[in-house]
C-alpha cells in the first residue's frame, strides 16, 4: 500500500456519512460513491457539524483505478446493486471493510469484490438520516475489527479521527453479540415503535425470551457469550432515548426492503441447522419477510 492510501466509500447513508466525515475531518477524505449525486454530506454531532464536500459519484465506469481501502456502507439488500462500484474500486490488493450488519459479511460480499480481501466489522454507534438529508450522530463512533493483518489498513486510515477502532482476538463473539442486539430490534418493526417500547413489561419479557433463543444459536456457532448478555442488551434498549429508532424500522416505515434475513432470518436458519428450537424466530421471521417483500 502507498504511503498515502487511496480510500473510497460506497453508500453515504447514515453510517457511511459518519465514516466519510471523520476521515474528511482528519484530512483523508474518501472518494464518495452512491446512487444520488449529493453536492455534500453533512454530519451533525454534539459539538457541531462536519461538512464533506461532494459530489457523490454515481457512475462506476468513471473510476479509472482500484483503491487501497474501500468502506462498504450499503445495506446487504443493496450488495448486488453495488457490483459495478466494487468491480471498479477493488482488485486483489484492496481491503474492503464491510460496515454492514450480520455475521455473514465475507460470504455476502465475496462474489462482488474482484478478489479483494473482505474485512468484517461491528459498528457501535447510532447514526440516523434526517429529513434534510443530514445525518445525526447520537454517540461517539466506534468500530470493532478482527485482529488480523488486514485490519492495520483500517486502523491507520482512522488513526487520529473521532472514530475509535478496537481489534478483537475473538471477533465472532463480538459480531454475534451485536447480531443479538440487531435481532431484538426487529421487534420494533412489528410494533411500529421506537426504543421507548422496551419499557413495557410484556415487551421486556418477550425480548428476553427471544434473546435467550438467539443466544443458544450464537453459542452453537461458537460464540462465547454468557447468560448475562440477554439482560445487558435489554437494559441497553431501556436506557436508550425513547425516540431512538433503528435502520430496519426506518426501512419498514418507508416501505423499503428490509434486512430481515441477515438480522433475524440467520437465527432461524442456523437454529434449524443445529436442531435448536427457535419458536419465536419461526413467528417473527415470516412476519418480517412479508412486511419487507409482500405480497399484499
Amino acid at each position: 500500500m502507498s504511503e498515502n492510501p487511496s480510500i473510497a466509500l460506497i453508500g453515504p447513508g447514515a453510517i457511511g456519512t459518519t465514516i466519510a466525515a471523520v476521515l474528511h475531518e482528519a484530512g483523508r477524505a474518501p472518494r464518495l460513491c452512491g446512487r444520488t449525486a449529493h453536492p455534500k454530506l453533512v454530519l451533525r454531532h454534539d459539538e457541531g457539524e462536519i461538512v464533506v464536500p461532494g459530489p457523490v459519484l454515481t457512475d462506476p465506469t468513471k473510476i479509472d483505478h482500484p483503491c487501497d481501502l474501500v468502506f462498504v456502507a450499503v445495506k446487504t439488500t443493496q450488495n448486488a446493486d453495488s457490483a459495478g462500484w466494487l468491480s471498479a474500486l477493488c482488485d486483489e490488493n484492496t481491503v474492503v471493510c464491510a460496515l454492514q450488519n450480520g455475521v455473514e459479511q465475507k460470504n455476502q460480499l465475496a462474489p462482488w469484490v474482484n478478489g479483494a480481501t473482505v474485512l468484517p466489522s461491528v459498528v457501535w454507534f447510532p447514526a440516523q438520516r434526517e429529513a434534510d438529508a443530514s445525518v445525526w450522530l447520537r454517540a461517539s463512533p466506534r468500530l470493532t475489527l478482527p485482529d488480523v493483518p488486514q485490519a492495520k489498513r483500517v486502523v491507520e486510515a482512522l488513526q487520529g479521527t473521532r472514530c475509535a477502532v478496537e481489534l478483537s482476538a475473538d471477533f465472532p463473539s463480538v459480531a454475534w453479540r451485536k447480531l443479538l442486539q440487531n435481532a431484538a430490534a426487529g421487534l420494533m418493526v412489528l410494533a411500529n415503535r421506537r426504543a421507548g417500547m422496551f419499557s413495557r413489561e410484556d415487551i421486556s419479557e418477550l425480548t428476553l425470551a427471544y434473546l435467550r433463543e438467539c443466544l443458544s444459536v450464537a453459542r452453537a456457532e461458537g460464540a462465547e457469550l454468557d447468560d448475562a448478555v440477554a439482560q445487558e442488551i435489554l437494559a441497553g434498549f431501556k436506557r436508550a432515548p425513547a425516540d431512538l429508532g433503528t435502520s430496519i424500522l426506518a426501512d419498514r416505515q418507508a416501505n423499503r426492503p428490509m434486512e430481515w434475513d441477515i438480522r433475524n432470518g440467520v437465527i432461524q436458519r442456523y437454529g434449524h441447522f443445529h436442531g435448536i428450537p427457535v419458536p419465536i424466530s419461526d413467528v417473527l421471521v415470516p412476519l418480517l419477510a412479508a412486511g419487507s417483500e409482500g405480497p399484499g
